[in-house]
């Protein structure tokens, strides 16, 4: 029997998901997972016997929260950068969930040609923010990915899954509020209704810096624009809904 800690490698560490006793492998020299893919985790819903994908999935921190809070039937994570879909399907491992979660190695321009089109009831995506020389250039290969579109584009991830969704199926992604307008239109361009959006605030005091959006593969017309999320209390604590979402409330 394989002692689950042969799963952690030097450099790397365990992280307590705070949720089903679950722990994610992660090297802080790589992109760790941050409050966006929590939030998108609480955000996204995943029903009975539903299938979801998680487009760029990273460590695979989203299959997994999805997991521990949804009832879907399976939760698939695609990942280009070979190592960090290797860690994935370590953590995978190491939580007992290989007939849940599966990891596989490969493009988002290409998901609809892996896995078939209208496969996934539910696909969820927590993209590159940036285009070319916005933010900070990192000088570290697998973060830069990460971070800019450099190997997809915002229109290759509603491309694909606007195939990979049947209709009615729902869509689920966290993004930057300055790029909601080109959001919204290639939503729609490609028949993804939008249906619900959230704005995220630091403080109740400051702009937004995230937005959760709520998509319907051939919906029609009218989007919901539910109440803020906010982050922070003015001391520096959590507000008791980010305490919820983090499980320490």
């Amino acid at each position: 029997m394989m002692n689950k800690r042969e799963l952690v490698r030097e450099g790397e560490r365990l992280d307590d998901l705070q949720i089903k006793g679950y722990e994610i492998i992660q090297s802080p020299g790589r992109f760790c997972f941050g409050m966006d893919a929590v939030l998108l985790s609480s955000y996204a819903n995943v029903r009975k016997n539903e299938r979801a994908l998680d487009l760029g999935t990273g460590t695979g921190i989203l299959p997994i929260l999805l997991e521990a809070k949804n009832e879907g039937l399976h939760y698939t994570g695609l990942e280009i950068q070979e190592e960090s879909a290797d860690m994935a399907r370590r953590s995978v491992r190491y939580n007992g969930l290989e007939e849940k979660i599966d990891i596989i190695t490969g493009d988002i321009r290409e998901a609809s040609g892996i896995f078939g089109p209208a496969s996934f009831q539910v696909v969820t995506v927590n993209p590159p923010y940036m285009i070319g020389e916005h933010g900070l250039k990192n000088e570290n290969e697998a973060l830069y990915i990460a971070r800019h579109e450099a190997l997809c584009t915002l229109e290759d991830v509603l491309k694909e899954s606007a195939r990979l969704l049947p209709p009615r199926g729902r869509f689920y992604m966290v993004h930057r509020p300055f790029r909601l307008p080109e959001i919204l239109s290639k939503m729609t361009a490609y028949r993804i209704e939008p249906k619900r959006m959230r704005m995220v605030y630091p403080r109740v005091d400051r702009e937004p810096n995230m937005v959760l959006i709520e998509g319907l593969r051939g919906g029609n017309p009218r989007m919901q624009a539910e109440p803020p999320l906010i982050v922070y209390e003015k001391d520096g604590s959590y507000t008791d809904e980010l305490r919820r979402i983090y499980g320490c409330g």
